[in-house]
């Protein structure tokens, strides 16, 4: 199990009641009956959950809106559950655009393993409100086929299934829907079901987009077992221009640092855009509603400091990576961007940033000059050497005043790497061929 320090976490005191803060930090986009939901927990403890099912090696970015939603209501002292889909990561949620690709049995076994221990690392497993893990494959596993058609599925009705926004998408697409993924509502219902015999469970939550997956389960368990239980669906998270968020240049922000680095995850937060860092504070960070505010002030008087996008980005990197990876990442932020010392980064976090950079192998011997043209900083050697011969490139933040300056051996940062500088923005990197 995964374990990490959470005793600094805590939810803003100035909130009457955890529904309050939920949906002033913009965690509520739909509820069954959000009255109905405030009596209750009310009333004392809750047990609720979430799901995740192991469609890739990780989790990502949209993933932690939901982890943080768990560890905020337990908290606010409830009992959560964090469930791995083993049965529903083998048949995969219906995307509105196309079928998804199967994968092995034992592929899914491992990426299950994976997703256990990511989402263990957020929630607390001690004191008075214990989280629990739970594997749907549990349960579904030693059911028949005829026993969960003819005990489960009898309580579902076509016409309404097919009212599913992502059903619907897919029935009006060129690529239509397998039966296979049409089924997947009802399997997730059945976990609603079983959790809430198993565990007294009475609360899931979700992203909006599956909300019809979420209300299958809330119907299910009042058709079957007569109990008034609640579902919560989070917002979609979008970017004030309307692009998705969680994207960059087309690749989704992992929170396994193997497949997106701590330096390119610190970077994402770094660079958000003015119009979405309050949004983003108020759901991925622990900083109250007063520091928020301020943070507020600040980007509206002084947007150019940074200060609100610096504060995002070590507080989210410390979350998912911990303190020292966040510290890392802004050694290495630093030395590349306002001419700090390269020499100071450890070899892994400079490899990291010149990833991130666009750069080329380079051999010793080989020009600063050529270097700049196999990166496509420039588009030819003699615009290299003019840029060299007016003063505006440097090598490891020193400046270059030979337009035939060679790259030597001893030039090697940790890591075997080299970083050239052309005016105040552009930087590319080389990574020295010895070093491969």
């Amino acid at each position: 199990m995964t374990v990490r320090d959470l005793s600094w976490q805590k939810n803003d005191p100035t909130f009457e009641h955890i529904l309050d803060e939920l949906e002033w930090r913009g965690y509520i986009h739909v509820a069954t009956d959000l009255d109905e939901l405030r009596a209750r927990l009310d009333e004392g403890p809750i047990t609720y959950y979430c799901g995740f099912d192991p469609t890739a090696a990780s989790l990502h970015l949209g993933h932690l809106v939901q982890l943080l939603l768990l560890r905020r209501l337990q908290l606010a002292g409830n009992d959560p559950i964090g469930l791995v889909g083993g049965s529903t990561g083998l048949i995969g949620d219906p995307r509105p655009t196309a079928e998804r690709t199967l994968q092995s049995r034992d592929v899914i076994a491992g990426w299950v393993d994976r997703l256990r221990e990511q989402i263990e690392g957020y929630l607390d497993f001690g004191g008075e409100h214990p989280a629990r893990m739970a594997n749907n494959l549990d349960w579904t596993a030693p059911v028949s086929a005829i026993d969960f058609l003819r005990d489960i599925g009898k309580h579902f009705r076509v016409g309404q299934m097919l009212k599913k926004d992502a059903v619907s998408a897919r029935l009006n697409s060129e690529a239509g829907i397998s039966y296979t993924e049409f089924s997947y509502q009802i399997l997730q219902a059945f976990d609603f079901l079983q959790l809430n015999r198993r565990y007294g469970l009475e609360l899931q939550t979700g992203g909006s987009d599956q909300w019809g997956n979420l209300t299958a389960g809330v119907d299910l368990i009042r058709r079957m077992d007569g109990k008034s239980v609640h579902a919560l669906g989070t917002p979609l998270i979008t970017n004030s221009d309307g692009t998705k968020f969680g994207k960059s240049e087309g690749n989704a922000i992992w929170i396994d640092a193997e497949l997106t680095s701590p330096y390119a995850f610190y970077q994402f937060w770094l660079n958000t855009a003015d119009a979405d860092v309050i949004d983003r504070l108020k759901v991925f960070t622990f900083y109250t509603r007063a520091e928020i505010a301020e943070f507020a002030e600040k980007v509206e008087a002084e947007p150019f400091k940074r200060e609100a996008q610096r504060a995002l980005a070590e507080a989210v990197c410390s979350l998912v990576h911990g303190p020292e990876a966040a510290r890392d990442a802004i050694a290495a932020s630093t030395a590349l961007f306002a001419g700090g010392d390269l020499t100071a980064l450890d070899a892994r976090t400079l490899r990291q940033a010149i990833d991130e950079l666009p750069n080329a192998p380079v051999a010793v011997g080989a020009t600063v000059a050529q270097l700049l043209v196999d990166t496509g900083a420039v588009k030819s050697l003699g615009e290299a050497r003019r840029a060299i011969a007016q003063g505006g490139v440097s090598l490891n933040n020193a400046k270059v005043d030979d337009e035939h300056r060679a790259i030597a051996a001893d030039d090697a940062l940790p890591g075997g790497v080299v970083v050239v500088r052309r005016g105040k923005k552009t930087l590319v990197g080389g990574v020295l061929d010895a070093a491969e």
